[in-house]
């Protein structure tokens, strides 16, 4: 049982990755979906710093005594990966915009049903 709790951070990257993942399969209106995409992206940043991380390992830094380093190489592909998070997201939202100035609406089935009717 407690070897189950050691590990609590990948259940919180499974949790948040099928809530991300649920929210982007049932939801029609396209502001929840990219709210789930980002759910979904948080995720994969808590597991990528997650695998990052080394019992008793300290920064990489060198000095006497110290045997055991932290990898940084994932914190710093997340920082990467938050810059690029936020400008997708921004993207998202201002297509969203342009689809409600075009369609009156930001529901899915909404906008394929007057795609059909054209």
């Amino acid at each position: 049982m407690t070897q189950l709790f050691t590990h609590y951070n990948y259940w919180i990257v499974v949790v948040l990755m099928m809530a991300g993942f649920f929210i982007v399969i049932a939801q029609g209106n396209l502001v929840k979906k990219l709210v789930g995409l980002n759910i979904f992206q948080t995720s994969v940043f808590i597991l990528y710093i997650s695998s990052g991380k080394i019992t008793g390992g300290t920064a990489p830094i060198l000095q006497e005594g110290i045997t055991v380093y932290s990898n940084p190489l994932p914190h710093v592909l997340i920082l990467t990966a938050i810059v690029v998070g936020i400008a997708t997201t921004a993207l998202g939202l201002a297509l969203v915009i342009r689809i409600k100035k075009a369609y009156g609406t930001i529901e899915e089935s909404e906008i394929q049903q007057r795609d059909h009717t054209c």
